[in-house]
């Protein structure tokens, strides 16, 4: 009975380790210094309408997302250290679980069964905290960049699954459409045609703005006297923006802004780009843009960050 009893207690071990074995994470044996760039691009908001809030506390919206020519770089590299090293040359910016693009790696890795060192490298070009997507664009490209170092083991679908935990605008930059409309939260986004490549001025004053403070003021906030707030009418759709309404009404910067370019010579439409703080102003033209962009530097001084530039092809 006792060497019995003996007998199913080793089983029982034996069958915990070979268990532990299975679910341990793999480690790839790969290429040495097996690295990938690839450009991380901004986006502008066309319009973005606020439907109502959701019982999970998200708000249903209706936006056209757009990418920009401009872009950071995103260089990934597998490396033999392990853990997730992040470097970035703007000093400001989290290199740990905090910063998007890390935290995209390690849903990767969760979804994958995986255990590998990476290092990642961010060369920013996109203000953070400005309404242009750079995080949400970081973190979709190194899900891009990680699957394609790893020999695509996931699908589109899944990669998209992945981004939409992350962050409402981060399935957006996994598309190859320059363009597409978000419904949902945001996330659930459709690819859309756009036969325009729109000259634009991009104008982020010196603060950011945290897009949760934007929503959760939405509902009682009011309009203000003597701002355009209503849709504009565009060969490529109604321009209109609903969070402008309560960011406009503590930064009043913002709206002063917006009314002035609306004002300019060659400016077809103004707008905030999602939950700011950026305005943007699509021109008639690159050389009006150009020239719209010198007039917003004296204009706004030297702590904004103005650029001209086009809407991707």
């Amino acid at each position: 009975m006792k060497a019995a009893k003996l007998a199913l207690q080793v089983s029982a071990v034996k069958t915990l380790i070979l268990s532990t074995v299975t679910v341990k994470r793999k480690r790839l044996t790969m290429p040495k210094n097996a690295s990938i760039e690839l450009p991380s691009p901004a986006k502008i908001n066309l319009w973005l309408r606020v439907l109502g809030k959701r019982d999970d506390g998200y708000h249903e919206v209706h936006t056209r997302l757009v990418k920009l020519a401009v872009a950071d770089k995103v260089r990934l590299a597998l490396s033999e250290q392990p853990g997730i090293s992040l470097t970035c040359n703007v000093p400001d910016i989290p290199t740990d679980g905090a910063n998007l693009a890390v935290r995209a790696l390690q849903a990767l890795e969760a979804k994958v069964n995986l255990q590998q060192g990476w290092s990642i490298h961010l060369e920013k070009h996109i203000p953070h905290g400005a309404g242009l997507g750079g995080g949400s664009s970081n973190a979709a490209i190194t899900l891009k960049a990680a699957n394609e170092l790893l020999g695509h083991p996931l699908r589109l679908e899944q990669l998209l699954d992945i981004a939409a935990s992350i962050g409402s605008d981060v399935p957006f930059f996994l598309l190859d459409a320059a363009a597409a409309d978000g419904q949902g939260r945001g996330e659930r986004v459709i690819p859309a045609d756009v036969a325009w490549r729109l000259p634009l001025v991009r104008i982020k004053p010196a603060f950011p703005l945290p897009t949760p403070w934007a929503y959760q003021r939405w509902a009682l906030s009011q309009e203000l006297p003597g701002v355009l707030y209503a849709p504009q009418l565009c060969p490529w759709g109604e321009m209109v923006n609903h969070l402008e309404r309560p960011v406009f009404e503590k930064y009043r910067l913002l709206p002063a802004l917006k009314t002035w370019l609306l004002a300019q010579e060659g400016v077809r439409a103004a707008l905030m780009s999602g939950s700011g703080s950026t305005v943007f102003a699509i021109t008639d033209s690159d050389v009006r843009a150009a020239a719209l962009a010198e007039q917003a530097r004296d204009y706004c001084g030297e702590t904004a960050w103005v650029c001209a530039t086009r809407t991707a092809v």
